[in-house]
């Protein structure tokens, strides 16, 4: 990403839900922001950097069919999904009996040596459904999708957030309390 602000005229709504994401999750240092607790930051700098209105922003908000985003005022944050350090202010929270993890065929291996992992990211992603969990892993190809024994963790010890969107975040998951599907 450039440090050069983008037109509005020239930001199609997918491109700047990119430009969001990663300046959020990613390079917040690029546009001069400092995440506060819950990850939010003043709007203002952002549509300057951007060089976006906070029309465009407020409907890419509004539009974006995974809630990547909350927008309170003048500030905004991406719900999760950071690479950067971040308090998102998430308090432990009981999980359902079972989640879900999108993945990849490629992926199986490594998930079966060591579970899952949150790579790059703080927290590894789990959705509370297939439908959702199909859709990530397909990002990637062929989805296979993963049901995780969240109950059984949590009895463990092992803790769990969920997001402003939805998202259940955990720091890892044991290979344990992954159920694979079969064939």
């Amino acid at each position: 990403m450039t440090n050069k602000p983008l037109s509005d005229k020239h930001l199609s709504d997918k491109q700047l839900s990119h430009q969001l994401s990663y300046l959020l999750r990613h390079a917040p240092h690029e546009a001069g922001l400092t995440l506060q607790p819950g990850g939010w930051v003043p709007l203002s700098p952002v549509l300057a950097h951007l060089g976006v209105s906070r029309e465009q922003v407020a409907r890419v908000v509004a539009a974006s069919d995974k809630q990547r985003f909350s927008l309170e005022g003048e500030r905004i944050r991406a719900n999760q999904g950071h690479s950067v350090p971040v308090d998102l202010d998430l308090l432990p929270t009981e999980p359902p009996a079972v989640l879900y993890h999108g993945t990849f065929p490629a992926a199986l291996p490594s998930i079966r040596a060591a579970g899952l992992k949150p790579m790059n990211r703080h927290h590894v992603h789990l959705s509370p459904d297939t439908a959702t969990a199909t859709k990530v892993g397909a990002r990637r190809g062929s989805p296979v999708v993963l049901t995780i024994r969240a109950s059984q963790m949590h009895a463990a010890g092992h803790l769990f957030y969920v997001s402003a969107n939805g998202v259940w975040l955990s720091e890892h998951v044991p290979p344990q309390f992954v159920e694979f599907p079969q064939g």
